[in-house]
């Protein structure tokens, strides 16, 4: 069992209609609102998990400090990152392992940072000169490997999320996981399919007593993270199945995503075993309620509850 804190590691600016999908502007704008440039503010959530022998483990990593001026413009960046976040707390040298739900940059940038002055580098771009410094580097880093193959070949719908300096020097940190699919490769599931597995079944143990298992849709590697804290509670790290509370509705998924309806089908799954299982959810966007348990709504689908 593990003690664990909430930790935010700055806010992001992202397109609202890019977050929303197909879902109208004048459906979502109702209770999300904008800045002049159409953009909502989100966080960018990690959970720093703590153990008996006071080891430490990270989930997520937010975006880090590397972007250039216009990146950092147009996602209203400020110089927050998740290194600073967790020195707050604890020693960088106590986070043993880091686990990420994927490798975008607003989840896998703040794995390294700029070297500062008179730092000598872990690793320099090819290109860019860039010289860069491993955030954690006494820690272990896991991911699911089908997230890793699609990240080095940047296959995603966006042209620059899966980032060189975000990946090649993480390489001699690394861990690939390959956890059990949902649904058989190859299979296409109807809008109400649900996996004929329990979840359960298609967990993988990474340490112990913390499990990841897939949720595809946004990439097909992304990972949920579930473990078992100090209060016996159940918790979920849930990555961008389900960001912000705002995202509840089944079609709510994103621009980003690489397949929008199998989100839809992994999110119907996914809500129904955290119902099921009193799951608390941590969800990776969310600013003003972030914690969170499922209930039926007696209509077919679900509540988010707060949890006080």
């Amino acid at each position: 069992m593990y003690t664990w804190r909430l930790l935010q590691a700055g806010m992001i600016c992202l397109d609202g209609g890019s977050m929303f999908g197909l879902i109208p502007r004048v459906v979502w704008s109702k209770t999300v609102s904008t800045d002049s440039q159409g953009r909502i503010s989100v966080g960018q959530n990690c959970l720093l998990l703590a153990n008996s022998a006071g080891d430490h483990i990270l989930i997520e990593a937010g975006s880090g400090n590397k972007l250039d001026a216009k990146m950092r413009a147009i996602f209203n960046l400020g110089g927050r990152t998740v290194e600073e976040a967790v020195g707050e707390v604890a020693p960088i040298k106590s986070v043993t392992h880091v686990l990420v739900t994927h490798l975008h940059f607003d989840h896998a940038g703040g794995l390294t940072r700029l070297a500062r002055e008179g730092e000598e580098p872990d690793w320099i771009h090819p290109t860019a000169g860039l010289g860069v410094v491993r955030s954690f580097g006494n820690a272990e880093i896991i991911v699911q490997h089908r997230e890793w193959r699609d990240a080095v070949v940047n296959n995603s719908v966006m042209t620059r999320t899966y980032l060189l300096e975000n990946l090649d020097p993480l390489r001699e940190q690394l861990r690939t996981v390959d956890s059990p699919l949902p649904f058989p490769l190859g299979h296409q599931p109807s809008r109400d399919d649900t996996p004929a597995s329990a979840v359960d079944e298609r967990m993988t143990e990474v340490l112990p007593g913390i499990f990841v298992f897939l949720v595809p849709g946004h990439t097909w590697g992304q990972q949920a993270v579930l473990f078992t804290d100090d209060q016996g509670r159940t918790v979920v790290f849930t990555p961008d199945v389900m960001p912000t509370v705002d995202h509840l509705g089944a079609a709510y998924s994103l621009a980003y995503d690489v397949e929008p309806y199998i989100t839809m089908v992994t999110k119907r799954w996914f809500l129904a075993a955290a119902a099921k299982n009193d799951w608390l959810l941590v969800l990776d966007h969310e600013v003003k309620t972030p914690i969170v348990r499922v209930r039926p709504d007696g209509k077919g689908w679900y509540l988010l509850v707060p949890e006080v």
